[in-house]
């Protein structure tokens, strides 16, 4: 059957072959190997619109050159994809650094953001990147930014506004993910606060996980932040809506980039990563999204109509183990949840 809508575009994430895993968890799982799993997956005659990028070693270089890009360019194009989104490896593992840390992490986290902001550049220069924002996230840890939140809010903010010149320098938009294990991003209020004390919405928006923003209404590194009630039942339905109405009401005006995924109201860690909101199939019988309802609170405004506030949607399945990662039914099923999102909230 003929797609519903053109858009959004139907993206998968490449990062969840790194993420989570290396010699503390599972080998990881080679970018080429993640792009033919997604290049394969198809529903319907309907298959994969592109891909979002981790710009890290093994998959693909910060430091990648000119050449290497239109290499990576070359080979994406090849298997009938495009790409989107590009996180910046931000996070000090990787070569970056807190954002709220001293004046050299700091520049770190900076330096992260110009040579991704540079390859997102240079991807479109090439014809391979028609939308997409470049992820940030600040770098540190809940437990040391409440040691001074309103400090360090103050200094993540500054930092923000500094890569938000860096990415107008290259004609990026940049777009923080509301993940619960990060500092000033880890509750809902306070990620509405980040972003408004930078004030930059034409720069620097919000990344929408479903996975990670259900914890947000469970309060979950942040009781006093919580919005569903202590005591409720998943089954009751116009408790959770109501939560979830909450919640986008307040940063869906910031929304630039949307990962559509499942959790079970749980946090899952891996590796060295700390533990964040779970991601599930989306067939998992304990997940507590209604997948294609809900995203409908993330694509839809208060008029009940499409924001058409970015291009393409992305599938994060970080933290799967590899041995459901490298099954081809995987990826079909995730494809067939995304096209029925898109059947539902998308547009032409």
């Amino acid at each position: 059957m003929p797609a519903k809508h053109s858009f959004p575009r139907l993206h998968n994430a490449m990062w969840p072959g790194l993420v989570g895993k290396g010699p503390d968890s599972e080998p990881p799982i080679g970018l080429d190997t993640m792009l033919e799993l997604t290049a394969e997956a198809e529903v319907g005659g309907v298959k994969f619109d592109g891909v979002d990028l981790f710009l890290a070693d093994p998959h693909t270089s910060i430091d990648a050159s000119d050449d290497d890009i239109a290499r990576l360019a070359d080979k994406i194009r090849g298997k009938g994809l495009e790409v989107g989104s590009l996180v910046a490896p931000v996070w000090p593992p990787v070569g970056g650094g807190s954002a709220m840390g001293s004046a050299e992490e700091r520049a770190r986290f900076a330096a992260m953001v110009r040579k991704a902001c540079r390859i997102g550049s240079k991807l479109r220069e090439l014809g391979i990147r028609p939308s997409g924002v470049v992820r940030i996230d600040s770098a540190a840890s809940v437990e040391a930014w409440a040691q001074d939140p309103a400090g360090n809010t103050r200094l993540i903010a500054e930092t923000f506004g500094a890569a938000c010149d860096i990415a107008e320098d290259f004609g990026e938009r940049l777009a923080a993910e509301g993940e619960i294990c990060w500092g000033a991003m880890h509750s809902w209020k306070w990620m509405l606060r980040l972003l408004e004390t930078v004030g930059r919405p034409k720069t620097l928006g919000f990344q929408a996980d479903m996975a990670h923003t259900l914890l947000y209404t469970l309060g979950y590194n942040a009781e006093e932040d919580r919005i569903l009630p202590a005591a409720f039942s998943w089954e009751d339905r116009t408790v959770v809506n109501e939560a979830l109405a909450k919640l986008t009401r307040a940063l869906r005006p910031w929304t630039i980039d949307m990962h559509v995924a499942q959790n079970d109201a749980t946090v899952k860690g891996m590796g060295s990563h700390d533990k964040t909101g779970r991601h599930c199939l989306v067939g998992d019988p304990e997940g507590k999204l209604d997948l294609v309802h809900d995203a409908g609170f993330w694509m839809r405004g208060e008029d009940g109509e499409p924001t058409r506030a970015f291009r393409h949607i992305c599938w994060d399945g970080c933290m799967f183990a590899n041995e459901v990662m490298l099954r081809q039914e995987t990826w079909n099923g995730i494809l067939g949840a995304m096209i029925e999102v898109r059947d539902a909230h998308g547009w032409n």
